[in-house]
């Protein structure tokens, strides 16, 4: 049974980034497990400059509800906090973002106030080190309106357990890219102010240097958001999506995005311009869909 921590507001993600970065050495390791505790904040009321600015940088246009990535977005301070903790097995140096799972149960506005809850589960082994998950629900009163999953590779973590067989690959489209996306070498600045994900791989080459990249790298999320805004209307109303990401892309770059649709899935692509693979693959399937 996890312990509950009850918040009265959305911790400031900046100061708990940094202290996640000088903590990252002298963590208890992946033997200890994860903590058993979840973090809620009971309401909370979203800001709608914030919301226009964060649109304005992933590509959303005006709308009546809220993008799915923004409410992953609201979740981001309390999974934060909780890789900020003295008990969490892993420093935020060497943790790679590797696929994200988000389902929109149904169109969320923009007043209506959200209980937003966050834990940890899912500790397995891996060839490069050991997983985890970071998990999210959001309620509106007590309906489930959105829930969501990342999982995170801590780079040359052990832990003394068979690794799980690795899951299917997702399908990348069949089609040629029908857009062509500048990104410009501040986006992770911009990004980083709209998200408050202030992880310095993605702001400056010098912050990016630290942690192996000569140039700092767009978050994983902020492409993620783009490529759903680039589908626009062929999005259901409540859908799940899955992402992998595969590659960074550093900034300055150019991306193409391509997507095809199939019976039952809409099938997307992100990549390089002149890459030979994608840096992310994704798929959309009606929430109601049996995929």
């Amino acid at each position: 049974m996890r312990k509950i921590t009850t918040l009265k507001e959305l911790p400031d993600v900046g100061a708990l980034v940094g202290k996640a970065v000088v903590t990252s050495f002298g963590r208890p390791g992946a033997s200890a497990g994860l903590p058993q505790r979840s973090l809620l904040v009971p309401q909370h009321h979203q800001d709608p400059d914030r919301l226009a600015a964060y649109n304005r940088v992933c590509g959303f246009g005006l709308r009546d509800h809220v993008p799915a990535t923004w409410l992953h977005v609201l979740t981001f301070p309390l999974h934060a906090a909780l890789m900020a903790g003295r008990d969490f097995p892993f420093g935020l140096a060497g943790l790679v973002h590797v696929t994200n799972t988000m389902t929109l149960h149904r169109p969320v506005s923009l007043t209506e106030p959200l209980r937003i809850k966050v834990w940890s589960d899912n500790l397995a082994p891996h060839k490069r080190g050991v997983t985890f998950d970071l998990v999210g629900e959001i309620h509106v009163d007590d309906e489930l309106v959105w829930s969501g999953r990342s999982n995170y590779l801590a780079m040359g973590a052990e832990l003394d357990a068979p690794a799980p067989a690795p899951l299917p690959r997702l399908a990348s489209p069949e089609t040629a890219p029908s857009q062509l996306w500048r990104l410009p070498a501040d986006l992770g600045r911009q990004y980083a102010q709209v998200s408050e994900d202030t992880n310095p791989i993605h702001l400056y080459p010098l912050t990016s240097m630290p942690f192996g990249f000569k140039r700092p790298i767009i978050h994983g999320m902020w492409t993620h958001a783009k490529a759903l805004s680039a589908l626009g209307p062929r999005l259901p109303e409540s859908f799940t999506v899955d992402v992998a990401f595969t590659k960074p892309l550093m900034l300055p770059t150019k991306a193409t995005f391509a997507v095809d649709e199939t019976e039952d899935a809409l099938r997307f692509a992100v990549a390089r311009a002149g890459s030979d693979g994608p840096a992310l693959v994704g798929r959309v399937t009606s929430f109601d869909s049996p995929v």
